[in-house]
Order: structure tokens, then C-alpha cells, then sequence
């Protein structure tokens, strides 16, 4: 069992076994190659990796700079690639089997608060037709939490606001309903009976709910850069997207009381790990739900 003969096999199983793109045998690659030359630099053979090698070379991989996240990817091509040599080899175990993958700060996300999203709002010029228009994109936004994409693409026949629900296509096409608040009904409603029936409309977006100057969907360029200038001009210094809405939206939510996995569904997460990454919830909010919830409080 040799290297470059054992990383030979572990490409033709990773391409022919777990039929892999190239893209992603390349990643696997190198990282049992950034193992293979910590190997060489301790003369090291592959038989003669174990945990205590492992913890070398994670030790090696920090000084270099590496950062948590990449380490933690390293860690999972090694797991797969010891795993591959205990089914090829019969390795007896697996050095990678005592290894804990690096704790991996969730970096929360930049939101606003109430008071920035109305003085961002209160920003627009809504004596112009695209100001009022971008008042209704805004207030969709944060109004039910959408994905940029989701806005530009959002259509009228998908639109039922009479019973408050908007219906959205999410990543991989999935569709999913979106109730829509009285906020955002008024101004959609305003945009569509007093702007959007003056614009011009190319053939093929007529069914568009927001439609750009050019009579075509809006890029999603464009609406970030309505909104980047929207917050120099209300003096906010955040770094801010049209995702920022998306972040404030379940904030907001989950810090009023409302359920998670209520929020999970409105953003469309298959996981409800991903809807804690945008709900940074205080302690005050954490030490009052088990006040209100638990049964020994």
C-alpha cells in the first residue's frame, strides 16, 4: 500500500463507484495530496498514518493559515479516502475514526432593525414610477423574506393576494407558498394598478410582476445596487444586500415569538439547522421561551 499507486485507485473508485464530476474527484484529490506531503516532509509512509500523524498534520495545516472551514472539508476528503482504503486494502481502522472535525463558528448574519428598514424605506422618491416600484420590491422583500431571484422572477399569476399568499419558485424550481402581509399587499397593489399597467412591457414578460425600464425583468445587479444607494442615502453604514431583508425578515420573526418551524417553511429550508443560522436569537429571547415553555422553570 503506496501512495501514489493507493491515490491512482481512489480516483478511478471516487469517478467509477461513486460516479463523482471531475471537479469534485479534484477536490477529494487534494486533500489526501496535502497529506501526502506532510508525509513526505516526516518521512512517512502511508502505511504508518495514525491518529497521532493526523493530529500532526491538522497542527501543520493551521500554521499554514488554513483556515477552520477548509480544515473541516480536509478532514471529510481524509475520512472518505481512509474509508476507500479499509474496503480496498482491508486497513484494520481508520486513523480518521477518533478525529473531531474543527468547531466551526456560524457567522450570523448583517440585519436591520425596524427603525433602518423604515428609514431605508422612507429613503425612496416615491413622486417617480420606479420609486414606487421599488417601494413594492422592498416591501416584498422583507415583507416575505424572498430570495432576490425569487423577486425578479415573481409572476402574476402566482400572485393571490385576496387570500394573502404569493406562490415563489425556489432553488431547483421548488415551488412553495408565502403568506404576504398588509404592508406589502397596499404597495404591490399601488405598483400594480398606478405604475406597472404605464411601462413598457416587452413580449415574452408580460406575466413579470417587477419590470425594468427596458420593458424586461430586472437583474439582480440592479436591484442590489437600488438598494446599496437607497442606504447611502438614508446615512446607514451596514453592509447590506437584498439578502439583508431575507436575514431581517426571520430576525424579526423569531424574535416576536414566532415558531421556527414556521419560519423554516416561509424560507423554503430543507433543514431547520439552516433557518438557526438566520435567526440570531439573544439571551434575553432564549432565557424567556424556557420561562414561558418549560415545564420546571
Amino acid at each position: 500500500m503506496d501512495w501514489q499507486h493507493s491515490i491512482v485507485q481512489y480516483k478511478q473508485f471516487l469517478r467509477f463507484e461513486r460516479g463523482l464530476a471531475a471537479n469534485s474527484i479534484e477536490a477529494y484529490l487534494q486533500d489526501v495530496d496535502k497529506l501526502r506531503q506532510y508525509a513526505e516532509i516526516q518521512e512517512l509512509g502511508l502505511a504508518n498514518i495514525s491518529v497521532r500523524e493526523i493530529q500532526g498534520f491538522l497542527a501543520w495545516i493551521n500554521e499554514l493559515g488554513v483556515s477552520a472551514h477548509t480544515q473541516a472539508r480536509v478532514l471529510s476528503g481524509l475520512k472518505s479516502f481512509f474509508s476507500f482504503l479499509k474496503l480496498e486494502y482491508g486497513l484494520k481502522e481508520s486513523p480518521m475514526e477518533l478525529i473531531e472535525t474543527p468547531r466551526l463558528e456560524r457567522k450570523l448574519p448583517d440585519t436591520l432593525n425596524i427603525q433602518e428598514i423604515d428609514q431605508l424605506i422612507g429613503a425612496l422618491d416615491l413622486s417617480s414610477r420606479e420609486g414606487m416600484r421599488n417601494k413594492a420590491m422592498l416591501e416584498e422583500l422583507y415583507g416575505c423574506g424572498l430570495h432576490v431571484s425569487e423577486l425578479i422572477h415573481l409572476k402574476l399569476s402566482n400572485l393571490n393576494l385576496n387570500a394573502g399568499f404569493i406562490k415563489v419558485e425556489g432553488k431547483g424550481n421548488k415551488e412553495r407558498l408565502v403568506p404576504i402581509g398588509q404592508q406589502a399587499i397596499k404597495y404591490l397593489q399601488i405598483y400594480l394598478g398606478e405604475v406597472r399597467p404605464h411601462q413598457k412591457i416587452n413580449p415574452g414578460f408580460e406575466d413579470l410582476v417587477f419590470i425594468g425600464k427596458r420593458g424586461a425583468s430586472l437583474s439582480r445587479v440592479m436591484v442590489f445596487l437600488i438598494i446599496k444607494a437607497l442606504a447611502e442615502k438614508a446615512g446607514i453604514k451596514k453592509n447590506i444586500s437584498p439578502h439583508t431583508f431575507r436575514h431581517s425578515f426571520a430576525s424579526h420573526l423569531v424574535e416576536g415569538g414566532a415558531d421556527l418551524r414556521a419560519v423554516q417553511d416561509m424560507l423554503g429550508h430543507e433543514s431547520i439547522t439552516t433557518t438557526e443560522i438566520y435567526t440570531h436569537l439573544d439571551r434575553d429571547y432564549l432565557r424567556s421561551a424556557i420561562i414561558q415553555f418549560h415545564p420546571r422553570k
